[in-house]
């Protein structure tokens, strides 16, 4: 019997772009999933797109947070609410390609995996695609991790137990990238499909979009994961140089040169 995945879509004002993501979800041709979809106190027209997709899927699971929470305690409660072993993310403006789910768990059943992320594709926000692809390794440890976070949020199946145990937390960090670093320092591995699975948006108003904050967010993520003051900025100028490093051979002139 195939196993069930559990897709968190936290979302918050997202009218514009929600339906192409929900859509390359139902697209997948992997079909046992539930997609669970939580609005964080929406105050445009998303609920209105989200409640017509509840009603046609089965598989779609709405809830709505009784008042605004933040994404990390928002895919926390996706993740408790989960009734599948796997868990994948995805942010409401962001896409798959219609075989991410069945590559990655076929990755996972050939090689044991239980962290897989993937490359990624870029569009922008009117869904013009950019011409540069994320390439990511074949795994990636604590060590290398620390000086470069390549693992996209919405490139993540993880096993439901380590998101159990390690939480996205504290909004004003890269939420995701600590709980990658956490259950790395552990000793384990993430496990990359070089291959871009995932549609990344290129949004203005994404998390990161300012540099210089999101320098301040990557600073205050080692801080958070035990890191002292001079590590943290000894990691930092490494997640710059890498950073930049990162997208000198991408023909994407917007993109932002860190991670969200």
């Amino acid at each position: 019997m195939e196993e069930l995945v559990s897709i968190i879509m936290p979302v918050y004002n997202c009218e514009k772009f929600v339906t192409a993501s929900i859509k390359s979800v139902l697209a997948q041709t992997y079909k046992n999933y539930e997609l669970i979809v939580i609005d964080d106190g929406s105050n445009d027209d998303t609920m209105k797109i989200l409640e017509k997709f509840s009603e046609i899927d089965i598989r779609i699971r709405l809830y709505v947070n009784e008042k605004n929470q933040g994404v990390s305690a928002t895919r926390n409660r996706g993740v408790s609410l989960a009734k599948g072993n796997w868990i994948a993310f995805l942010d409401s403006d962001d896409c798959w390609e219609k075989v991410k789910l069945t590559k990655q768990l076929i990755y996972a059943k050939e090689t044991g995996a239980d962290f897989i992320f993937s490359g990624s594709s870029f569009i922008d926000e009117e869904s013009r695609p950019y011409s540069g692809i994320l390439e990511v390794p074949e795994k990636v440890s604590f060590r290398e991790l620390v000086k470069q976070n390549v693992i996209s949020c919405s490139s993540v199946l993880i096993k439901k137990s380590y998101m159990e145990k390690y939480k996205m937390e504290k909004d004003d960090t890269h939420e995701d990238f600590g709980s990658w670093l956490r259950i790395l320092k552990i000793g384990n591995y993430a496990y990359g499909i070089n291959e871009p699975l995932l549609i990344y948006r290129i949004s203005s108003n994404s998390k990161s979009g300012n540099k210089l904050k999101s320098l301040g967010m990557a600073y205050r993520t080692y801080r958070f994961v035990g890191m002292n003051p001079i590590l943290s900025i000894y990691y930092l100028i490494w997640y710059i140089i890498k950073g930049v490093k990162k997208y000198r051979n991408i023909n994407i002139e917007r993109i932002q040169l860190l991670n969200r």
